[in-house]
This record gives C-alpha cells, structure tokens and sequence, in this order.
C-alpha cells in the first residue's frame, strides 16, 4: 500500500500532471466566479476536454476544477453580494457586509484560507476512509449493488424537496434515455429509430456540456445584462490573513470541515446544506451572535471551510458505492465511467494507482487554490467585468468543440444544442436538472445489477429485495432516502389532522 501511494504521489508530481492541476484550478476558479455558472458547469466543461488524456490526468483535472469551482463562488459573493454558485449562499451574509465595509481583501483572503483548510481535510479523510469502504463493497452482489445504486436515484428526494414531484418527473426522464442504445444483457438495440449514432445510447459528453454549460450560455444570453461588475474599493488592503486571526479562526475552520465532510458523503445533502449547518453552528458557538449578518468573519470562514469539505466527501460513497453525493459528483462519476472506470473495490486494488493519483493531486489542487487565491484574487475579481457579449460566444464554442471533438461527430454537436434548449426551457420553468444527470448517469448501472439479480433469484423481486439481511437494511435505507426529506412534513400533516379532530 504504502509503495502503491508513493508512486501516485510521484506520478501526481509529474509536469504534465502539475499542468493540468493548475489548467483545472485556475479554470474552476474563474468559471465559479461568474455567477450563473457553478461547479457542474465547470466539470462538465472539463470532460470533453479531458477525454483523450490519460485517465489519471483527466480524473485529476476534473477534481481541481470541481473544489476550485466551489471556491471560486466566493469571490462575487463576497465582492457583489451575488454568490458566484448555489454553495456560496452563505458566504454572501458576513462575505458581502465586510465587502461594503471596506474590507473585501481581508474576506477573500479568509475564504481563501477556509477554502484550503475544508478541501485539506475532506481529501485527508477520503484518502483514510475510502479504502477500507470499499472492501466492505466486496461482500456486495447484484441485488446489493442494484439497492445501492437505487439510492443514488432516490436521494433525489433530498436534493429537490422543495419541488419533489418535479425532481422525480426529472430523475424518470434521466431513467428513461439512459435506454437508448444496444441492451446491455440481449444485445438488442432499443429507442434509436435506426440512428446508428445512437448504438451506443445518448452520447453523455454532449448531453452535460449541452444541459450545464450551454444552457447557462442561453441563459446569460436571455437575461441581457452586459456584464458583472466588482466595486474596486472593496479590495484594498492585504488578501493575506494576519496570523492572529488565523489562530481566532482555527477552530471554526476545523469544526466547520469536520461538518463539511459529514455532509458531503450523506448523499443528496450538498454544499448549501452543510454551510447552512456550519454557519448556524458557528452562531450558536460565538460569544456575539448578533454580529452574525454584519461582517462576522467566522460566519464567513464556517461557511467556506464546510462548502470545500463537501467536496471530498461527496466522492467517498462515489468512488467506493457508485452513490454521488451531489450532483457535481454524478457529473464526476460520468467521467469516471468514460475513461472505463467503475466505482468498487476495483479502483483500489486493480486502479489504485490511478485513484490515489486522483486523491493525492486534490491535495496538490487544493495547495494550488490557497496560492492562487491569496496571490491572484483581484485578477480572478476582473473576470466578472467581461461582457457578456464576449463570455456567451466563448462558452457555446468551447461546448460545440467538446462535442464534436469525443467521437468526431457532428451529430453530436445536435445533441448538445438540443440539450441545450432543453436546460433552458428546464431553467425557466424550475425543472431541476440534477435529478436528471443522476438518472441517466446511473440508470444504465440500475437496470443491469436489477436484471442481473432477477436472474440469480429465479426471476422473484421479493428475493432481489428481502432476499438476506444486508438487502432488508438497504431496502429500508433507499426508503428513508425517499421519505425522509418529507418527515417533518408528514408529522406536521398528521398533528394538524389531530388538531382538528380528524384522527384520534
């Protein structure tokens, strides 16, 4: 073991490897600082990009461009008061005050040090915690495996459950085109209407860049504006933080990490939901709750040291369970998939070479985002001042070259472009778009353990379900995935009916 990391760590170290860490941080960083795109835009970015290369540079790549995403989101939150992605909500409430206070500098240089500091701990624990998981993965079997996967569909729940309807409709949707193509078990083509582009099933490269990065493109493009602009005032003074108030800050920047990497492996929980815990918890902890939502600058480090943690702990249940932890992570796993990669015992044992490249080059990344946030942060600050007119072209061109470039078709390029539409038309209408990617990323792995278990079990589902212990805790864990969103609500339901002396 100990020579296999070695020798990930030398290969993680090498030029071309270094290269591409520093293409996918410094990319991730200006990506997540413009607001209306996030870190799925910038994975899905990076896939098509990355498909040529080696699968432990591509992997690599994918990973520095997903934490520095997420990072990268603070910048406008705390420049502009609009958060550059979804899990930058929490950084706007004491990022932005100490913006207006004339204290921008010092707030980037914090998020920067609270970004390291989660990142540095989520990809500690995945490197500990991942491999001993998935030898406990061995023991798993068809059915195991098709109730494992199953609750990477049904944490849909989890992550829309404001619009839960609308997210399962979604995940249903990603379920059924993840048909299309030859049956993996017969051989049989099904839903290509005689295409033989579609052989294979939707092509996944064009379906994301189309459905995250173009869409987005369609959507900047809608809203008109010409571009975003940062307040230079707000950046004087030093972005590096004084080391007393580092060591003020050290504990809210461990506990918060701590909180960050929970999190990040309960899958469906995300990134908004463990900065919202941490920076509750930071409130309750502090002796001054009431300079919360002012410039607190411990409300500002719980929430970016968390929203960083998630990151590595949204792929120990991926790269062990096959179970994306958000929906950036089942973009991840579509990577993953493509370079012939599968989620299991075998990425460390067989690839472990190349799993331990990937987690050792997210601790080079993350060192990487550290530099450059403290060094380059008021010229990251500038890529929000470029129009629109310029950024909107970029990205659709970036996304028709990715297209093609995978299989060297135009075909699908059409692909992209009509998925493109489609995430519009999602985005403005509220459809949520990961419930979708995590249907058709895993429906292909869903449909064969099922069928596969179905067989061994002599065709009876009450065998692939209850069939042993460890298939009755799973079925009972995919149902509290699905319902448990909704317990409050049900209690509330169900107390209003006694209320009102409709039950007893």
């Amino acid at each position: 073991m100990a020579a296999t990391i070695l020798a990930a760590l030398i290969n993680a170290l090498s030029p071309v490897n270094l290269l591409w860490s520093l293409i996918g941080t410094v990319v991730g960083i200006i990506i997540g600082a413009l607001p209306g795109l996030s870190a799925s835009t910038a994975v899905a970015l990076f896939i098509p990009v990355t498909f040529n290369l080696r699968a432990d540079t591509a992997l690599l790549t994918l990973g520095a461009a997903f934490g520095a995403a997420t990072f990268g989101g603070a910048i406008t939150a705390i420049l502009i008061g609009t958060p550059g992605t979804p899990d930058n909500v929490f950084t706007v409430i004491d990022g932005y005050p100490m913006s207006q206070q004339g204290l921008g500098s010092k707030a980037l240089g914090i998020a920067t040090v609270a970004s390291f500091v989660g990142g540095v701990f989520s990809t500690l624990v995945l490197l500990v915690a991942a491999p001993p998981l998935a030898q406990w993965a061995l023991a798993f079997g068809p059915a195991e495996l098709f109730l494992v996967t199953l609750m990477g569909v049904v944490i849909v729940a989890g992550i829309v459950k404001e619009k839960p309807v609308r997210g399962l409709l979604s995940a249903m949707i990603g379920l059924l085109l993840a048909t299309v193509g030859m049956d993996s078990l017969n051989g049989s083509y099904r839903f290509t209407m005689g295409q033989v582009s579609l052989f294979e099933g939707l092509p996944l490269v064009p379906v994301v860049v189309g459905l995250f990065s173009a869409a987005q493109a369609l959507w900047l493009a809608w809203e008109n504006r010409p571009y975003i602009a940062v307040d230079p005032n707000s950046l004087s003074g030093s972005v590096v933080p004084r080391f007393r108030d580092l060591c003020d800050l050290a504990p809210t920047f461990l506990k918060s990490a701590v909180i960050g990497t929970i999190v990040g492996i309960i899958p469906a929980a995300g990134a908004t939901i463990a900065a919202g815990i941490s920076y509750n918890e930071a409130k309750r902890a502090s002796k001054h709750p009431e300079t919360f939502g002012h410039g607190e600058p411990h409300g500002l480090a719980a929430a970016e040291a968390s929203n960083n943690a998630v990151v590595g702990g949204s792929l120990v249940p991926l790269l062990t369970l096959s179970i994306p932890g958000c929906g950036t992570a089942a973009i991840f796993l579509g990577g993953l998939l493509i370079h012939g990669l599968n989620p299991g015992s075998e990425l460390f044992t067989k690839q472990a070479h190349t799993t331990y490249t990937l987690i050792l080059g997210l601790f080079i990344a993350n060192l990487m985002m550290l530099a450059l946030g403290l060094g380059g942060a008021r010229l990251f600050a500038k890529v929000t001042t470029i129009p629109n007119a310029i950024l909107v072209p970029l990205i659709l061109l970036f996304s028709v070259i990715g297209s093609y470039a995978v299989r060297n078709s135009v075909f699908d390029v059409f692909i992209m472009l009509l998925f493109a539409v489609l995430g519009f038309a999602a985005m403005k209408t509220e459809m949520p778009v990961a419930p979708f990617v995590l249907g058709f990323v895993l429906g292909p792995l869903l449909e064969a353990q099922f069928r596969r278990a179905l067989m061994l079990a002599g065709s009876t589902v009450w065998t692939v379900l209850f069939g042993s212990p460890l298939r009755v805790v799973l079925f009972l864990l995919d149902l509290f995935c699905l319902i448990g969103p909704f317990m409050s609500d049900i209690a509330r339901f169900f107390r209003g009916k006694r209320a009102r002396g409709e039950i007893c």
